[in-house]
């Protein structure tokens, strides 16, 4: 039975809800329904779950991109309704018969939906009765087809009676006997009693040419005359000269040697203590707080493309597309959509986008283009390029604004530290970026404190250790094989003495499947409650970008005892400056979690961090 249907624009405007069904939803499914998958470019899935306590529902919707309408329809998911597609299809038809924009009221639409609801269902349960009256029939076929195929095997010896039992033993013979590459037939390799089956008592083969009878004989004899003209072959090729002995060169020892510099690390007293000179204040300002200019070399390239595109296209029917530019098409339909959606998608993977992800926005701007009326002199591909460009800013920009340097002052307002937690798998460079981080925040004159909570790898405290004297700022350590929920908490109590405005948190890295240390971090975020959990993830990562965030999230999900867990809140992306123009992991990463990208590295000093240029990003997906 349905919960709700509902007929809204897609400003808001509630035109039609059903009165008859007046079933109270418990939550609420279509406002998440539209925050979590309609704007979030995620309409081209087939349905969306939404559980509450007390209730499970699956909502399905289509839209009317032409009049701007959205159809959404409410169920039990325990039910399994089969008439719902049906039903929203044969609404959005009648509907848009009637729509007025200026109209808000349509009362009127109540009979014709019950009516629409009663062919549905009726239908449906035709379509039961068919599928369990067919079921016994096709089994009777299927015993059919296979007494034919093994007759037609079995019975190799007798001769073809009419041309479908030949066809049949044909189609056997053709999958069993089909020649490979290198001649030979094949499974030739048969065991016992299985060479009747491919060679009848006359000598023909089952499902071979009319031509007269098959001598195995003289396919042995064709066997060894080839491997005859082979050997032939062979032995007339010219032997190459012998390649003469390289001995190796005797060295030459130079009395004289380069001095070379080969120890980069800081001179050391006796004491053991580290000459360090600050070099964080002669690094100059953080590419965050820099402007960044877009070049136009890409909208050059654009032009370009757009021009060889165009010759292409008037070579292969100049009338055809002038004439369908000029009229303009009445509907867009998914078929006409198809090929520029095709070229789309092989083009964000070849930007390093997931192949899941670049395929769910391909569904979306196809479902947000369909029906809709191509304007004249406007090409399928570019109006489809604009709707997929149109959606990537829509992904790529925040739904909330995380402002650290605000909240941070905000934070010290009440009295307590501003704790960052920096999470992620092995090898990514979370000690590195959160010194780049830390120098960020000492430019804008907040004092930071870090927290050596890697107590798992070799060297992480020594490394957060030098950075911290590098850049003159306090750092908690409590050494290895400590819990790092203890250190953490530890340490946000000793800033909140010292009168430390930040605490970054650095953690051992750890892969998304290894559930000790994800136990672990889920403690450490559950114990220390922190204000931002950053995940740190290279740029370099295609598809694994979709597994590592998911999996990040679940497990802190799962393996967290609160009953709101807390996920990941923003995600700061590695190397950038190491993948040319493949950008597609940050569009995988922002599209798998919700999460904005807050920070992006982009070097290896301390000011090479920046943040994430949107329409760059989109501009370079795109070209």
């Amino acid at each position: 039975m349905l919960e709700q249907l509902l007929i809204f624009t897609r400003g808001g405007l509630i035109l039609w809800t059903c009165k008859e069904l007046g079933n109270a939803l418990r939550g609420s499914p279509i406002d998440t329904l539209i925050r979590s998958c309609l704007l979030e470019e995620r309409s081209g899935a087939a349905s969306y779950n939404y559980d509450t306590p007390g209730a499970s529902y699956t909502l399905k919707w289509t839209f009317h991109n032409e009049l701007g309408l959205v159809f959404v329809a409410v169920y039990q998911r325990i039910l399994h309704l089969l008439y719902v597609d049906d039903l929203l299809s044969m609404i959005k038809q009648e509907f848009s018969a009637i729509y007025d924009p200026k109209r808000t009221s349509y009362d009127d639409f109540n009979d014709i939906f019950q009516q629409l609801k009663k062919e549905a269902e009726a239908r449906a349960e035709e379509m039961k009765k068919s599928k369990q009256v067919g079921k016994p029939v096709n089994n009777n076929l299927g015993r059919k087809q296979g007494q034919v195929q093994n007759g037609s095997v079995d019975g190799g010896s007798k001769k073809k009676s009419g041309g479908e039992s030949g066809n049949d033993g044909g189609d056997v013979d053709k999958s069993r006997g089909r020649p490979l590459e290198n001649g030979n037939l094949r499974n030739n390799h048969v065991g016992k009693g299985e060479a009747p089956t491919m060679i009848n008592a006359n000598g023909k083969e089952n499902g071979a040419s009319k031509t007269g009878a098959f001598d195995v004989n003289k396919l042995q004899k064709l066997r060894s005359k080839a491997a005859k003209k082979t050997e032939t072959v062979v032995n007339k090729v010219p032997k190459e000269e012998p390649k003469k002995k390289i001995t190796k060169k005797n060295r030459v020892w130079d009395d004289s040697p380069k001095e070379s510099k080969l120890d980069f690390t800081d001179p050391v007293s006796e004491n053991g203590e580290q000459n360090i000179s600050v070099v964080a204040a002669d690094e100059g300002e953080s590419m965050m707080d820099k402007e960044e200019i877009i070049s136009s070399d890409s909208e050059s390239e654009e032009e370009e493309t757009e021009k060889d595109s165009n010759v292409d296209s008037k070579k292969k029917g100049w009338f055809s597309s002038m004439f369908q530019s000029i009229a303009g098409k009445a509907n867009l339909e998914k078929s006409d959509l198809e090929p520029a959606l095709k070229a789309l998608k092989d083009r964000l993977m070849t930007k390093n986008v997931a192949e899941e992800i670049a395929e769910k926005l391909c569904e979306s701007v196809a479902a947000s283009l369909e029906g809709k009326r191509l304007a004249s002199f406007t090409r399928i591909s570019s109006t489809v390029q604009a709707a997929m460009e149109e959606a990537l800013v829509r992904i790529l920009t925040p739904r909330r604004s995380i402002d650290i340097l605000r909240d941070v002052h905000a934070a010290k307002e009440q009295g307590k530290p501003y704790v960052v937690v920096f999470v992620g798998v092995n090898g990514v460079g979370k000690s590195t970026n959160l010194a780049k981080v830390a120098y960020w925040l000492l430019q804008h004159n907040v004092n930071v404190m870090m927290a050596a909570c890697d107590t798992f790898r070799s060297g992480a405290v020594e490394q957060l250790r030098t950075h911290a004297r590098r850049l003159q700022i306090p750092i908690f350590e409590k050494g290895y094989e400590k819990d790092p929920a203890i250190v953490a908490k530890e340490a946000i109590q000793e800033a909140s003495r010292n009168g430390s405005d930040v605490v970054l948190v650095d953690t051992a890295g750890r892969m998304q499947d290894n559930e000790p240390l994800m136990r672990a971090l889920s403690k450490l975020i559950y114990v220390n409650s922190p204000d931002l959990v950053l995940f740190v993830g290279e740029a370099l990562v295609g598809n694994d970008a979709v597994d590592q965030l998911s999996k990040f999230n679940q497990k802190l999900g799962d393996l967290s005892p609160s009953p709101d867990p807390r996920l990941i809140d923003g995600i700061l992306l590695t190397k950038f400056d190491t993948i040319d123009d493949k950008v597609g992991a940050a569009l995988s990463m922002v599209y798998i979690s919700g999460a904005p990208v807050m920070f992006v590295g982009c070097g290896q000093s301390y000011t090479d961090l920046k943040k994430l240029n949107v329409k760059s990003i989109v501009k370079t997906l795109l070209k």
